[in-house]
């Protein structure tokens, strides 16, 4: 049987691979996909998730989420996944049919509320539509098996010194969110680190028809990594992280979001040692079986084509 799911996401070349992956998994069934404003505007993210669907076929309902976060200014990763947030590809027209003309959290509430089997949140983007739900429908909670998010991180940051760009994007989101009670499961930016996509997985994903092409024109344009060192397809670790779990170690733990104003702002501080001495609240992804995560990943792209 498999597993509704609803995914947040801020497309983004990363995002890409994880909507499509996720997109043609036999294991899930994406019921909606939120595109949050994050990478690039909520405009252009909105416009990337329905390029995307056009590209591959695919007919799951859009929602716009909200176009800020709930309290600080946005921000924008231009200078990584390119001005569109999918540059490198000229996809075909977006079909605006697949618009739904509700808010995100009113879109994702209509799934939930009304789901027969407990739904599974996928998180690749600033948690800010996640969080206003969350705190518009706390009833819904019971229907909802877990959220598994691409975030935070471990050690240093990439957006701060010690925030990673998705809980920088709305640290109140996301206290918001690890304050809710639901199950969660991190993969936290060191995972990207580790799973760098080599230059010959890019070179064999580019022999996979149309799709492949695409993804090789976009890796061609990330900026995160490069094909000489290996590419850090973040979000793609999230959706491996749901499919195959038993690529990772994981670890429990107490995450505690940073959302005063100063230099750790939007850092996540994991407390594996337990000095806080307060209830574990996320699982998190500690390490990654790189060989099994590239493998898998070159698969999943593979079942897209």
């Amino acid at each position: 049987m498999t597993k509704p799911i609803i995914i947040s996401t801020d497309p983004g070349i990363d995002d890409a691979v994880a909507i499509s992956i996720l997109l043609f998994s036999k294991k899930v069934d994406v019921k909606l996909i939120a595109s949050a404003a994050g990478n690039v505007g909520v405009d252009k993210t909105v416009n990337n998730t329905l390029k995307l669907e056009s590209f591959l076929g695919k007919k799951v309902p859009v929602v716009k989420g909200v176009n800020r976060a709930i309290i600080k200014k946005p921000i924008e990763a231009t200078s990584v996944h390119g001005k569109t947030g999918m540059d490198g590809y000229a996809f075909p027209e977006p079909d605006r049919s697949l618009l739904v003309n509700q808010t995100s959290p009113e879109a994702i509430h209509e799934v939930v509320a009304n789901s027969k089997e407990k739904v599974t949140l996928v998180g690749i983007a600033p948690l800010t539509d996640y969080a206003l739900f969350i705190r518009l429908y706390p009833e819904d909670l019971q229907n909802i098996e877990e959220l598994v998010l691409m975030g935070a991180c471990m050690g240093r940051g990439n957006y701060g010194v010690l925030s990673e760009f998705n809980i920088a994007g709305d640290p109140e989101a996301a206290k918001i969110v690890f304050q809710s009670g639901l199950p969660i499961r991190v993969a936290p930016l060191e995972l990207g680190f580790q799973a760098r996509v080599k230059p010959e997985a890019s070179e064999k994903i580019k022999t996979f028809g149309r799709v492949g092409d695409m993804f090789y024109s976009l890796f061609s344009r990330y900026r995160g990594g490069s094909f000489k060192t290996g590419l850090k397809i973040y979000d793609a670790l999230a959706a491996g992280m749901l499919l195959n779990p038993d690529m990772f170690e994981f670890e429990k733990t107490h995450v505690e979001i940073i959302n005063q104003e100063g230099f750790t702002y939007g850092a996540s501080l994991m407390d594996f040692k337990n000095r806080l001495q307060l209830p574990e609240n996320a699982t998190i992804g500690t390490s990654v079986d790189v060989d099994q995560f590239i493998q898998w990943f070159v698969s999943a792209i593979h079942e897209a084509c």
